[in-house]
């Protein structure tokens, strides 16, 4: 149970990291060049990665690494892009908000988690307690940015529970690198080709930069990558529902905003459906799975003996 809550924790640095990332993107970084802004986030955080791993993909994974870049980094920023430009903020943080119940569905033929009923519980808590949060009567739902956005989801959660599936073959580092230049690399030309040449830089934008790469992006997906490695895909899916309380309570704190009755009660329950999914005992999971949770401990094992692990 420590060891569950310590890897919830160190899980949730994501999520709050990306939500942080809404602010710093809009006060920090230039207007109009959302493809390079993707490419600069993904690049330098994935070089980085690679630096302190020292690793470079062997066999399969270098397929695997160009696939999960794509799902998790260079198709999901792209499809994000679109998003953002066609519908509402509120509309688009609503529909990213039901990826827990998508990544629970998918890790169940995919990794064989079946989702406890407490986990699927928290997460219809927490969807409605997001769409409360930020839905307003007023928002408009434009059919391919809602398209968009639901794509986007759903890439991105079969992205995390492949990579929860192809752990073994790398250490989290390691494979948090691949992928980001994976799918950085596969921005940088689109992003030629639709935005033309890259923004100029200030000072300012440096600093928000060096946010996005260091915390929102190296860090945030390290710290993802090993939450999934070792947390069910339903309690890591319900701890990234802190990525729009995060939006919600900076910009209530940072930007000046007011949060209003019904926004304080859509958090409550967002809270409430993160609590709830935690609440689902491991340990009877782990009494269920007693010759995985033997291999994973051997494997975890053999990875903090071998110096190029990244993990």
């Amino acid at each position: 149970m420590e060891a569950n809550l310590r890897w919830s924790l160190v899980t949730a640095i994501a999520p709050v990291a990306w939500g942080a990332n809404y602010y710093v993107t809009r006060a920090f970084l230039p207007d109009g060049h959302p493809l390079y802004g993707a490419a600069i986030r993904a690049l330098p955080a994935g070089l980085l990665l690679l630096a302190v791993c020292r690793k470079l993909p062997s066999g399969s994974w270098w397929w695997k690494s160009l696939l999960l870049g794509v799902l998790n980094m260079g198709g999901f920023f792209a499809l994000v892009y679109v998003a953002a430009q066609r519908l509402p903020t509120s509309v688009a943080a609503t529909v990213m908000a039901t990826a827990p119940l998508a990544l629970m569905l998918l890790a169940w033929p995919l990794v064989g988690e079946r989702p406890a009923a407490r986990h699927l519980a928290g997460a219809v808590l927490g969807v409605a307690g997001v769409a409360l949060m930020l839905l307003t009567g007023s928002a408009a739902a434009d059919a391919l940015g809602v398209l968009a956005s639901v794509a986007a989801m759903a890439m991105s959660c079969l992205g995390f529970v492949l990579a929860k599936r192809w752990s073994a073959g790398a250490g989290v580092l390691a494979s948090a690198a691949w992928q980001l230049l994976g799918g950085g690399l596969l921005l940088l030309p689109l992003a030629a080709l639709v935005e033309g040449a890259p923004p100029a830089l200030d000072g300012r934008a440096l600093l928000g930069f060096g946010y996005v790469v260091l915390v929102a992006t190296a860090l945030a997906f390290a710290a993802w990558f090993a939450g999934l490695r070792r947390l069910p895909a339903a309690t890591v899916g319900l701890l990234g529902l802190l990525n729009p309380v995060t939006g919600v309570l900076l910009g209530t704190a940072v930007a000046g905003e007011s949060l209003t009755p019904r926004q304080l009660c859509g958090l409550l329950l967002t809270v409430g459906g993160i609590l709830l999914g935690r609440a689902a005992a491991p340990a009877r999971a782990a009494a269920r799975r007693p010759g995985r949770v033997a291999r994973t401990a051997v494997d975890g094992a053999s990875r903090h003996d071998t110096p190029s692990g990244g993990s």
